[in-house]
């Protein structure tokens, strides 16, 4: 009986070495470019070290996977099996940080395919995208820049320290108040905007001042408070 037998290929790798290498290092850079302007464009408390790094490794680690992968069907599926033994357990504190991870998947699928084209017209409008958006701070109503707490004795006068703040303060909004257990006082926090030419020590001797306003503190939360 007459067999016929498809030649065996000992060729497991599609890429030359030139390619390969263009490729790491396309996929390196552009890993370093995402986590360099996640760094300079976060904003809030959630920013961690850990995550930039892991933006470089994760644009690496797909386009060598993708050069693993090549044209053949049977590694890629291969490939998913063994890749579904590892159990991603991070939880990410900023949606936006998800963001990151599939522009860092896209673009080192790009790096990894040879796609130098789409990876660098991919990754510059990407950029310009960002900074933009930080730029113009779309989506939020306003920043806040400060965070003012005290204590305000319910026998005194509201007038002096609403004249304090309103003297001292081109915007001024009130968060919280928390009254006292015995029931005399009331802790006020407000968010509050210093004008151009106000300095925060001044308001906080300012309303140290005042004899019914105690435990003054001032909290800069630029850059981490968004509205």
């Amino acid at each position: 009986m007459e067999q016929v037998l498809s030649p065996v290929t000992t060729e497991l790798l599609t890429y030359s070495v030139t390619e390969m290498s263009v490729n790491v290092i396309l996929a390196i850079c552009i890993g370093f470019w995402l986590a360099f302007i996640y760094q300079h464009t976060h904003k809030g408390l959630s920013y961690s070290q850990s995550f930039t790094q892991t933006l470089v490794f994760v644009t690496l680690i797909v386009a060598i996977v993708m050069m693993v992968i090549g044209g053949s069907l049977a590694r890629a599926f291969a490939l998913v099996g063994a890749m579904s033994i590892i159990r991603f357990r991070t939880v990410l504190k900023d949606t936006k940080d998800l963001s990151y991870v599939f522009a860092a998947l896209c673009l080192g699928m790009a790096a990894g395919t040879s796609n130098y084209f789409l990876a660098g017209i991919g990754t510059f409008f990407l950029s310009v995208l960002i900074f933009v958006l930080k730029a113009t701070n779309f989506g939020s109503v306003y920043k806040s820049e400060f965070i003012l707490r005290f204590r305000f004795n319910q026998n005194g006068d509201s007038s002096a320290f609403l004249s304090a703040i309103k003297d001292f303060c081109r915007r001024s909004n009130l968060l919280h108040i928390e009254p006292s257990g015995d029931g005399n006082s009331l802790m006020q926090t407000y968010d509050i905007a210093l004008r151009d030419d106000v300095a925060h020590s001044s308001l906080i001797e300012r309303l140290s001042g005042l004899p019914d306003v105690s435990e003054v503190v001032l909290i800069a939360s630029k850059n981490d408070v968004d509205y």
